[in-house]
């Protein structure tokens, strides 16, 4: 017997809280997993019918954090696939990527999906982070805002 597939695709930010690579920190989320286990991740969520992939990676980073931030310019997409396990369904899952600035305000509410929420140094996110997918994209991230700074 086949397993179901379904396409997903969701949005996300790599949101930066300063200019210089080193300097700033990087917004992460921890998100418990199939297995239980709290794993550190970029905030990012589905996109809604009628929504572009940058207003969806907008409101996924103000859901999930509580946090505003402006989307400064593309990054790379990430397609990967997993089985969800409830459901038996194997998902092919596109996210489309944003380097995103933090407005400087206040946290807000969030929508109670995420573990934890923290800011984190640039180095000790690309070591914290659980997927290999998002240290690359944390890293590309990075050398854009220091090409954008100079």
């Amino acid at each position: 017997m086949s397993v179901p597939q379904r396409r997903l695709v969701s949005a996300g930010g790599v949101v930066l809280d300063g200019d210089a690579p080193g300097a700033g920190r990087v917004l992460l989320i921890t998100m418990i997993g199939q297995d239980g286990r709290a794993r550190w991740t970029l905030p990012k969520g589905g996109v809604e019918p009628g929504e572009t992939h940058e207003a969806a990676a907008v409101r996924e980073v103000r859901e999930e954090t509580g946090h505003t931030a402006a989307v400064l310019a593309p990054l790379p997409s990430v397609s990967y696939s997993f089985l969800w396990r409830p459901d038996g369904v194997r998902y092919r899952k596109t996210v489309h990527w944003f380097l995103m600035r933090w407005d400087g305000a206040p946290p807000g509410p969030t929508d109670g999906e995420v573990a934890e929420v923290a800011w984190v140094a640039h180095a000790a996110a690309l070591d914290r982070l659980a997927h290999r997918s998002e240290r690359d994209l944390v890293a590309t991230a990075l050398d854009a805002a220091a090409a954008a700074a100079s």
